[in-house]
């Protein structure tokens, strides 16, 4: 067991089994030693949760909560991209994410940190990266939110 899988565990930490794509896309794409993870939603135990609207029928907890499980989506995914060996991981390099908001909501960056705070609760200074938080009208399936990244590896 890696170093990372210990600090999973340590943290009570479960990673979500890799979802499969819902369209015409791969989960990951690596080049050279950069990883593109494809947009992850909040999917647990193979369910969608925390539909809705920020600014509406969702709130800024429970899209914190949304951006946290997003996260743990992108890491089953680059532990898939890794061969299941999370210490390859050098750097997570930047994190965007997309927030189902109302025109009126403003709030992304709280939302997001729910993913930022993960990545380097998980990895540590390798965790900190580059960010977007951004609005969308609306996201697949009526997900509150999604997040995509990209990580440089060994």
């Amino acid at each position: 067991m890696g170093l990372i899988d210990k600090r999973l565990v340590e943290l009570g930490i479960s990673l979500p089994v890799a979802a499969k794509p819902v369209a015409n896309y791969v989960p990951w794409s690596r080049t050279g030693n950069l990883v593109f993870i494809s947009g992850q939603g909040p999917i647990a135990d193979g369910k969608i949760t925390l539909q809705g609207c920020l600014g509406e029928s969702i709130s800024i907890e429970d899209g914190i909560k949304s951006a946290r499980l997003c996260a743990m989506n992108v890491v089953a995914q680059l532990k898939d991209a890794c061969d299941g060996d999370l210490d390859r991981v050098k750097r997570i390099v930047k994190i965007v994410g997309f927030v189902n908001a109302t025109p009126s909501f403003t709030d992304h960056p709280k939302v997001i940190n729910g993913a930022s705070d993960f990545m380097v609760e998980v990895f540590g200074d390798k965790g900190r990266h580059a960010r977007s938080a951004v609005a969308s009208p609306s996201l697949p399936f009526g997900i509150s939110v999604e997040v995509e990244a990209i990580i440089e590896i060994e």
